[in-house]
């Protein structure tokens, strides 16, 4: 006979202290760390305790007692439901120096290594419509909130487009307005929702792998180009026919769409890699702009979402990869489409890059090409089986590195030919300061950290980017 649990305890009139990592705020009572999503230090709460453990818990505001004077109104109406800009409540200023802190927290209790004084972290100009991609997903249950289930009205609880809130995976919340792209999101989202409807289309069941929309990605350029990708699982000819119905629609509708493409998806997620894309109006591709640079972006290519602070970004890299002695060469690790590896490349003798993804190496060679960048080579496939010792034999032996690793860092084997080729420098920025701290600490025998910079790429949220000049000891 099982035991009957406790229930979990309401605790009032609660004072929150602190920023917590991943979007949440902190109050200690007693020895019991208490972590609150969407709350703000100073805020008086009633906290109701949705999970205990020993030495920490996790609660839920049930009631606001007294808000913070750091508290902000919050500017989108899917505050609080929708997974994404947790923090709009939060002063700006109090989210760059939270996300300083945790980049430093994370280095100091991660890495273990000795560190100089960290620069001010380089917040972004815009804090909302600063997004160049934005993905929505088709469904055909709609995420109800709490208040919703609870009001004992009549819901639709049926159709729905927009993003998939945290802990579901088989509803959608719909959304009307989003702030993170200009309007022209909004506009296209619900134009091609309201056709959907009005036509009767099926929309995706995840659960039952049926439906005809799936998924819609919408790419923007600052030199004025826009991409639509539309994804469909189109299993019988009837489908296909209303799929590019679908297409004509908005091609009459959206004439500012400059690269309109699709893909039929009949797998059982949503990641489109391995497709084939089919062109239905413009070009198959869009540039973006850094200096006087244009850079070629496909569908599947990877490029930085916040257009202006990456910009920022690779100017800190490119800083940190400068040298006292000119020409040197330079290898840049998950290269993506060249980015770094072209903004760089006027400094260098050559650059090499790598990236796992061969359509965004096709990219990377085009975006040299048409900026008549002659000193770069790009190299496809996987990092940990592409850069070896016999790849540095043959190709140089490189004075600086750069390396822009996904959000779970460098494999080890990486980490080891990084040391055997034994860079003056290594520049390693990171969209985790958790797993780049695991990897400094791999780095620290023969590398000491000069240089730390963080960089804010995501307002309103808890991400962060951060760059690291590492010196050769």
């Amino acid at each position: 006979m099982s035991r009957k649990r406790k229930p979990l305890p309401l605790l009032e009139g609660v004072t929150i202290t602190d920023v917590a990592a991943e979007g949440k705020a902190l109050v200690r009572i007693d020895d019991l760390v208490v972590f609150v999503p969407f709350a703000v230090p100073g805020d008086v709460v009633d906290l109701q305790v949705t999970r205990k453990k020993h030495s920490y818990a996790e609660a839920e505001v049930v009631k606001l007692v007294k808000p913070s004077p750091r508290r902000t109104t919050p500017f989108c109406q899917h505050f609080g439901v929708c997974g994404g800009c947790k923090w709009q409540m939060l002063p700006y200023e109090d989210q760059l120096a939270a996300k300083q802190r945790q980049v430093m927290d994370a280095l100091r209790r991660i890495g273990k290594v000795e560190l100089p004084e960290c620069n001010p972290i380089l917040g972004s100009e815009r804090t909302q419509e600063y997004r160049n991609k934005l993905e929505f997903a088709f469904c055909n249950k709609r995420w109800l909130t709490k208040e919703q289930i609870t009001s004992g009205e009549t819901l639709d609880t049926g159709n729905s487009v927009g993003y998939h809130t945290s802990g579901t995976f088989d509803k959608v919340l719909p959304i009307d307005e989003c702030h993170l792209m200009d309007d022209v999101n909004n506009r296209l989202r619900n134009g091609i929702r309201d056709y959907a409807l009005q036509q009767g289309l099926s929309f995706y069941d995840v659960r039952n792998h049926t439906g005809l929309m799936r998924d819609m990605m919408i790419r923007l350029s600052n030199t004025g180009e826009l991409m639509l990708l539309l994804q469909f699982c189109i299993e019988t000819p009837d489908q296909e026919q209303q799929a590019m119905g679908v297409m004509q629609f908005v091609a009459d509708t959206f004439p500012e769409v400059t690269s309109l493409q699709w893909v039929n998806n009949t797998k059982w997620n949503d990641t489109f890699g391995d497709l084939d894309v089919h062109l239905y109006k413009g070009t198959d591709h869009i540039f973006l702009q850094m200096e006087n640079l244009r850079f070629k972006v496909g569908p599947k290519s990877f490029y930085q979402t916040n257009t202006e602070q990456a910009y920022e970004l690779y100017k800190v890299a490119r800083e940190f990869a400068k040298r006292p002695t000119p020409n040197p060469l330079i290898y840049d690790l998950y290269t993506g489409t060249g980015t770094i590896a072209n903004f760089v490349a006027a400094g260098a003798r050559k650059v090499i890059g790598i990236e796992y993804v061969p359509e965004a190496i096709e990219d990377a060679k085009v975006n040299s090409q048409i900026n008549g960048i002659d000193n770069t080579e790009f190299y496809a496939g996987d990092m940990k089986d592409i850069l070896t010792d016999d790849f540095i034999a043959e190709h140089g032996r490189p004075d600086i590195i750069i390396t822009d690793p996904p959000r779970a860092g460098m494999h080890a084997d990486v980490v080891n030919v990084i040391l055997n080729a034994a860079p003056e420098r290594i520049v390693y920025v990171s969209c985790n300061p958790a797993t780049q701290a695991r990897d400094l600490a791999l780095l620290d025998a023969a590398y000491r950290v000069a240089a730390i910079q963080p960089v804010d790429m995501f307002p309103h949220t808890h991400h962060v980017e951060n760059v690291v000049l590492l010196l050769r000891r």
